[in-house]
């Protein structure tokens, strides 16, 4: 069965920084986008970045420049360092591995979930 765990987030002051993990098993993963996305209190999720399997990466822009995603595919994990953090950074970050087939059936697989909070 396919499993995402995620690991790295916690409490950190304005201006901190923190890196998030996901690592993913029981499949293999090369041909799967990966992305983080968040969702804060009273808030719709939002994507905030992404990865493809030739590295080319899309950011919300809010944290362009502050941000940056990257992916070790061998070892099926995405990565998220996060710097410059701001209180509107506070939400629970979610990863994702999306892969679309050739008959169009998406296979989409979420993390449980890390708590990321920025305040003084």
């Amino acid at each position: 069965q396919v499993q995402l765990v995620e690991s790295g987030g916690g409490l950190v002051q304005p201006g901190g920084s923190l890196r998030l993990s996901c690592a993913a098993s029981g499949e293999a993963f090369r041909l799967y986008v990966m992305g983080w996305y968040r969702q804060a209190p009273g808030k719709q999720r939002e994507m905030v970045a992404a990865i493809n399997n030739g590295g080319k990466t899309n950011y919300l822009d809010s944290v362009k420049g502050r941000f940056t995603i990257s992916r070790d595919t061998a070892n099926n994990t995405v990565y998220l360092q996060m710097n410059s953090l701001k209180p509107d950074d506070t939400a629970v970050y979610y990863c994702n591995f999306l892969r679309t087939d050739s008959n169009l059936r998406q296979y989409n697989y979420w993390g449980q979930g890390t708590q990321v909070t920025v305040s003084s």
